[in-house]
């Protein structure tokens, strides 16, 4: 196998991970190696060494690729995320600390197998659309790198399309997770607001910001967002995704809303202008019922992004340096930070008051649209031409970008086609909260991969429990505390035999075997993170497998080799019933 070139995507790995043919070392070699081939495209700040991922790789024989979707896949936090035992910078060393713990998202990834590789670059404080702003260096495009990758998540995106991981961690508050994926021809998922929790994120605007997912295709964004979504009393924004409707990627006709061509900007990029047109003649193409809409809304709401008190909450995370070491920012940042001490709380409640009514002006488009298409950016720059006027270059770069958090939109950034220069054109699907499902489901059937089987909505699997997890039992704790549900009470296909462990805690397993018998078990229903938080919990002999009923099977606890201290109670029918006859022996 040609590990040079092997692609990183979630399928393509979890495919030879069952087969055995991979193992999670030779692509953390891989990755490493491509890492090291890329070092002048600036996507990477710090990263783990060999000792640094042993806990990582460790943590993996505890779980299966049959039962942990994202088992070995290498993926990148952006540097603004924490990851315990690096450094999180936000992209200036001033600021730097080294945490403890790790974010709450990336916490649940590392629970579904998934291998955090290291940290990268971005601009100072994620505030940015371009990748210059960054004393750890200039984040170029992965495809032609005398052009800018787009930020503020540039180095995610740049380690993601060179291939280096398998997905990438960014934030978004004005595009930040968007921009970069449409320049690196990338899939960008900008979650529900509040969806996955900011818990361990440095802040750039709180209210505002989402961490966000670069993926190869959209199925890994779906499967990535199922992974790590949950409520997380830890982040005051944080909610439950609440699937709304009918999954309009498969509404016949789709009903599509676009610019006005008179309100579409361009900035004098005749090449972006003539992708988006023949985009927009593409979808009609499909058989959806286009309409232009009046743009007013959307400009004037993204407008209030930088020009309104609402800049004034990118003081939180830097203010304090601005005002004790303003020379550890750089002049961009230095400049907005400073333009927002200008405001006052009675500003803040004018720009609240004058958001309000812009969120009513635009929602009106929802009842005849079903989705919003627009540019992702409007044109791109090379890093000569950024850096030459970095403030209004960066400007035109957010305005079909800066919207859509202010709304309390979710969109998802695909590409659309490609530049006579080979750098990628990218639009972005947009549509009301809680709509991530059929974003993504639509992102899919416009690129012509296939979407996730599973919906958002039933992020759930069954488990057998045998005996120290069934209700009323000393570990029963572990299922209730992660939100499992109690669904039955049956017994296992005649298939099995009962052995009770040694150990502080009376346990038992199933050992498959010939002379097998039906087995009582009680099923559980559970997420796929709690799951893999459960799975690696537990102690040998014990593993998780797939437990034989009547008629069909479910993940369940099994035991391979029980050993000479264990006892057989395959003929008590069930631990239950052991310990009945346990407590009336003399």
């Amino acid at each position: 196998m040609d590990m040079t070139t092997l692609p990183f995507d979630i399928a393509t790995l979890n495919a030879l991970y069952r087969r055995h043919r991979l193992r999670p070392e030779d692509v953390i070699d891989a990755a490493f190696a491509r890492m090291e081939r890329d070092r002048s495209y600036g996507a990477w700040i710090s990263w783990f060494d060999a000792e640094g991922l042993a806990p990582y790789l460790e943590r993996l024989r505890a779980l299966s690729p049959e039962l942990a979707p994202l088992y070995g896949v290498p993926f990148a936090v952006k540097d603004n995320i924490d990851v315990a035992g690096l450094a999180t910078t936000a992209g200036c060393p001033a600021y730097a600390y080294r945490p403890e713990q790790s974010a709450a998202v990336v916490e649940r990834l590392v629970e579904q197998g998934a291998i955090p590789i290291g940290k990268t670059n971005l601009d100072q404080f994620a505030t940015g659309l371009n990748g210059t702003r960054s004393p750890y260096g200039v984040c170029r495009n992965a495809l032609h790198p005398d052009y800018i990758a787009g930020g503020s998540s540039s180095g995610s995106a740049v380690a993601l399309a060179r291939g280096h991981v398998g997905f990438a961690l960014g934030t978004d508050t004005a595009g930040s997770g968007r921009v970069p994926a449409a320049f690196q021809g990338l899939v960008g998922h900008k979650p529900t607001r509040g969806v996955l929790s900011a818990h361990g994120v440095v802040p750039a605007c709180r209210s505002l910001d989402t961490v966000s997912i670069f993926a190869r295709t959209a199925a890994d964004a779906e499967t990535i967002l199922r992974a790590a979504a949950f409520p997380d009393v830890r982040d005051p924004y944080s909610r439950l995704l609440n699937p709304r409707g009918v999954d309009f990627a498969t509404a016949d006709p789709l009903r599509v809303a676009v610019p006005r061509a008179a309100d579409r900007e361009f900035y004098g990029d005749q090449e972006a202008a003539a992708l988006y047109a023949a985009y927009v003649e593409r979808l009609r193409g499909l058989g959806a019922v286009v309409s232009e809409i009046d743009w007013a809304p959307f400009r004037e709401t993204a407008a209030l992004l930088y020009e309104s008190a609402f800049v004034a909450e990118r003081l939180e995370a830097a203010g304090g340096l601005l005002r004790t070491r303003p020379e550890a920012l750089l002049a961009p940042l230095r400049d907005i930070l400073g333009g927002a001490l200008q405001y006052t709380a009675a500003d803040l409640f004018e720009s609240l008051h004058a958001l309000r009514a812009l969120r009513g002006r635009a929602r009106e488009i929802w009842d005849r649209a079903d989705v919003l298409v627009v540019p992702t950016a409007p044109t791109i720059f090379t890093i000569a031409q950024m850096q030459a006027d970095p403030v209004a270059a960066n400007t035109k770069l957010g305005f079909y970008t800066n919207f859509v958090n202010l709304l309390d939109l979710a969109a998802t950034a695909i590409p659309a086609g490609v530049r006579d220069n080979g750098i990628p054109f990218g639009v972005t699907l947009v549509a009301p909260a809680h709509q991530d499902g059929p974003l993504l489901h639509l992102a899919a059937r416009l690129m012509g991969t296939p979407r996730s089987d599973t919906p958002l909505a039933s992020d759930r699997v069954e488990v057998a429990v045998v005996a120290a997890h069934l209700r009323g039992q000393p570990l029963n704790g572990r299922l209730t505390s992660r939100g499992a549900r109690y669904v039955a009470t049956t017994v296992t296909a005649p298939r099995y035999r009962l052995y009770v462990l040694p150990g502080p805690v009376l346990r038992a397993g199933l050992v498959p075997a010939v002379d097998g018998a039906p087995i009582e078990i009680e099923i559980w229903e559970m997420d796929h993170a709690a799951l893999g938080a459960l799975t690696r919990e537990i102690g040998a002999p014990l593993a998780m497998g797939r437990v034989l009923l009547d008629e069909r099977d479910v993940v369940g606890f099994v035991c391979c080799d029980p050993g000479p201290a264990a006892r057989d109670i395959t003929a008590y029918g069930g631990f239950r019933q052991y310990l009945r006859a346990s407590t009336k022996s003399p």
